[in-house]
């Protein structure tokens, strides 16, 4: 066991959660100690809902674990019946009641409630949050949808399709549904049912009422869609639109399955992004360094989004979605480089560290390991804080997902180089440090800052220094590492940001292979026409 302070995912009973969460007339009975009620917070603190997610938890305590937990949970399901009456339930386990072993199913069983009961196991010290939100909706798809022959069959001339995966506390799923949906129906198909979000028990029921799937997030909708495949025939989709190029052949996917021709909508595709990465801007862009992580679906789309649309070069991805580690390891090879599959946040801080990457493309965790790092980052992938639910408009899917995605990668690229023109010309009268705002005129100054002086000190560790050349002296198990007076420390911010830590890991390598103690703005020169000789 591992004590942590950041995980990228809850147990399997939070996914859940947000499958019945996102469903209408869907209510979840969760046998669970006192504490566990913690994960409302994540809908109306996180996502910030309206409403209280549809879960009751039997809350049992620690006095209660004498006594009869399992009359408890019934007694609590009862209730939960009564007052809400759903259309279906679903019951289960937190991690800490799973060990008391009291049969959630069972137990509802024995009640005899007029509505669907689905009895969910979620081996929690095994699996995570995606999992146990995939498991759930395969679940209530299995035990709720119903074949083709029992359902009243729609009278349409469109083609008709179901959508899968949005759900609630997705990483933009909302507006990404709002992009998909209209695109499909410019396309000329019929949406028969999206699902989870939104979708009643009945909706599920009717899901063989449709040609085809489109699966937009595979983390959660895969596994009913290749059932629903097996029991209706039903094929699905395996291109997610994320950016311009994966749009048009998700656009071509989608006619091919319906039957219908791509052109006029493939005519009608509109992104700016497309035109800004053509422009002379977009030299700025070319090349820039990138490590990529977050879920499996969205790391995989977001690299191929940097290398194919943006121009960069992407130097590491990875994922902590290990149900899809190969589709990531597939991805990496794409790029020549390894593929991290980890859910250790300092694992993922030490690779971003090595490479030392120009622009990080993660998740919240991500964030604070670039801000850290002093690296521009942004957000492609739950988990998210509340910002990444914006009020506005903000998809990441489809023609206008690519818009979003250029401003929000480019952005802290164009804000960093910013920063660091203004660095450059802080001398100057407009931009020193005791400047006052521009904005409060040349009769404001603010009050002179008296900086204290910097000294210099040398720290010993151990480290292992790699020959500059050919016999050079070898490496020493403990030596002292070279400082940094104020004079060097000063000179190195004038470096762009972007390549100013590889210039202090080569000035560090340069003085100790040379036996300075103390690096002064001479001997950061020298380490510079050193290495721009080799």
């Amino acid at each position: 066991m591992q004590l942590t302070l950041w995980t990228y995912e809850g147990p399997p009973h939070v996914g859940a959660m947000r499958i019945a969460t996102a469903m209408e007339g869907v209510h979840y009975v969760l046998h669970a100690p006192q504490g566990d009620t913690y994960a409302d917070l994540l809908f109306t603190m996180i996502e910030r809902l309206q409403k209280r997610p549809p879960v009751t938890y039997t809350t049992f305590q620690a006095r209660d674990l004498g006594g009869d937990t399992a009359e408890l949970f019934k007694t609590a399901a009862r209730e939960a019946y009564e007052r809400f009456l759903p259309k279906a339930m679903l019951v289960g386990s937190s991690c800490t009641a799973e060990l008391i072993q009291d049969d959630p199913g069972g137990l509802c069983k024995a009640l005899n409630l007029p509505v669907p009961v689905v009895a969910l196991e979620l081996p929690s010290y095994q699996r995570k949050e995606n999992w146990g939100a995939s498991e759930t909706f395969y679940q209530l798809v299995r035990n709720l949808a119903l074949p083709a022959d029992q359902i009243e069959k729609t009278q349409s001339s469109k083609p008709r399709c179901n959508i899968l995966g949005p759900a609630a506390l997705g990483f933009r799923h909302r507006d990404d549904l709002t992009e998909i949906r209209k695109l499909l129906t410019d396309m000329g198909l019929e949406i028969n049912v999206v699902a989870p979000l939104s979708a009643t028990p009945a909706d599920i029921a009717r899901l063989a009422d449709a040609q085809f799937n489109v699966v937009l997030y595979p983390e959660i909708a895969n596994l009913s869609a290749q059932w629903l495949q097996r029991q209706f025939g039903q094929a699905f989709t395996k291109t997610i639109p994320i950016g311009t190029k994966a749009t048009r052949d998700f656009i071509r996917e989608v006619a091919q399955l319906a039957g219908l021709a791509p052109e006029a909508a493939l005519a009608q595709a509109e992104s700016r992004a497309t035109w800004y990465t053509r422009s002379v801007d977009s030299t700025y862009l070319t090349n820039k360094r990138v490590f990529v992580f977050g879920d499996a679906t969205h790391a995989v789309a977001a690299a191929k989004v940097a290398a194919d649309e943006m121009g960069f070069t992407v130097v590491g991805i990875g994922t902590y979605s290990r149900e899809f580690a190969r589709e990531v390891r597939d991805a990496a090879k794409l790029y020549g480089v390894e593929a991290l599959i980890s859910d250790d946040y300092l694992e993922i801080e030490a690779r971003i560290s090595e490479l030392n990457p120009e622009l990080v493309l993660g998740t919240q965790m991500e964030r604070h390991i670039a801000k850290r790092l002093g690296v521009p980052c942004a957000v492609i992938s739950a988990p998210v804080h509340v910002q990444d639910f914006p009020a506005r408009y903000s998809p990441q899917m489809g023609f206008e997902g690519a818009n979003v995605l250029f401003d929000t990668w480019v952005h802290p690229l164009m804000m960093g180089l910013e920063e660091h023109l203004i660095g450059m010309f802080r001398g100057d009268s407009e931009f020193h440090e005791d400047a006052a705002p521009s904005h409060l005129g040349g009769g404001v100054h603010s009050q002179t800052l008296q900086a204290a002086p910097v000294m210099a000190t040398a720290v010993t560790e151990t480290i292992e220094v790699p020959a500059l050349h050919q016999g050079a002296v070898q490496s020493t198990p403990s030596i002292t590492v070279a400082a940094w007076d104020a004079g060097a420390e000063k000179e190195l911010k004038k470096i762009p940001f972007f390549v100013r830590g590889k210039a202090r890991r080569n000035t560090e390598r340069y003085a100790l292979e040379r036996g300075v103690s103390v690096i002064t703005m001479e001997t950061l020169y020298e380490s510079k026409a050193y290495f721009s000789q080799s």
